[in-house]
């Protein structure tokens, strides 16, 4: 697969994305990493974030949240829990998203509530930050 890595995006309602792409950058729970042809086999969890996918088309970017990553001689399949478009995506939902994760951490009576509570004021917090690096030209609806 030398030319490029073939990429399908599935969320439980609908395959978001089927088509072969330059370059292929994915948000792994330990970290972003970018796929491209030939690439080692491996397989993976998803923390919510972007997808960016380089190809012939152009830049494409969507946004997932939390599933698999799965790369094989096969190419790249991601099964997310939720997949939009970057036009999709809503910044007014994941704020609203964040301060009820403040608010459950706040509240959190145990250790593994305020750590899970943290884990998810972290994560939407790195996803507005994230989204205002993508394409900062460009406003997040």
């Amino acid at each position: 697969m030398a030319d490029g890595i073939r990429i399908e995006i599935v969320s439980p309602e609908r395959l978001v994305l089927s088509e072969t792409a330059e370059s292929v950058t994915v948000p792994g729970t330990d970290g972003y990493f970018t796929v491209m042809g030939d690439h080692a086999p491996l397989m993976t969890t998803l923390r919510p974030g972007f997808i960016t996918v380089n190809g012939g088309a152009g830049r494409m970017t969507f946004y997932v949240r939390g599933g698999f990553a799965d790369v094989s001689t096969d190419g790249l399949t991601v099964l997310a829990e939720q997949a939009s478009t970057f036009a999709d995506f809503d910044r007014a939902e994941i704020e609203r998203l964040l301060t009820e994760s403040q608010g459950r951490l706040t509240g959190a009576q145990s250790g593994d509530e305020r750590s899970l509570a943290q884990e998810m004021v972290n994560g939407w917090a790195n996803l507005l930050t994230e989204a205002g690096q993508l394409n900062p030209s460009q406003h997040v609806h």
